[in-house]
């Protein structure tokens, strides 16, 4: 009995760590907002050339764990992606979530209206490829808008 309590504990703490640790490498809305602001002002300072050029890296200081910098313009037109190079100068405006809702279009609605802002919509989670319920936080730069976002 008590090799079986042992076994049962020993396995209870096994989930509860990988369960931390999965929650862990997850970045929070909190870092998503510093990772976007931390952007804009690298965007400023560098012109658009050399900041596109680090927000695509793809080991660069714009990418954290599952956090990762995009620019669109208001068409919708990838400017920079941090994870997807394949997305570059592609118009994502009538891009759809799992749920139909054209969450680009909603990036730009936000940046445009409101200055900053997030959006909520559902994505498949690079590392396990369920769609996951996720939640971008979008800030104007002039003509476009800059942005990042959690998986919750």
């Amino acid at each position: 009995m008590k090799k079986l309590l042992s076994t049962l504990l020993l396995g209870l703490s096994a989930v509860l760590f990988s369960h931390g640790a999965l929650a862990a490498d997850k970045g929070t809305a909190d870092e998503a907002t510093a990772l976007t602001k931390k952007a804009i002002a690298y965007l400023k300072a560098n012109g658009k050339e050399k900041a596109f050029a680090e927000f695509n890296k793809p080991n660069g200081q714009f990418i954290d764990r599952d956090l990762y910098v995009f620019v669109f313009d208001f068409n919708g037109k990838t400017l920079a992606h941090g994870t997807n190079p394949k997305l570059l100068d592609k118009n994502l405006s009538d891009l759809k979530d799992a749920d139909g809702k054209l969450f680009v279009k909603e990036f730009v609605e936000v940046a445009k209206t409101k200055g900053k802002g997030w959006v909520d919509y559902k994505w498949p989670h690079p590392a396990t490829k369920a769609i996951e319920a996720k939640s971008t936080y979008v800030e104007k730069v002039d003509d476009m808008l800059v942005g990042c976002g959690i998986y919750k």
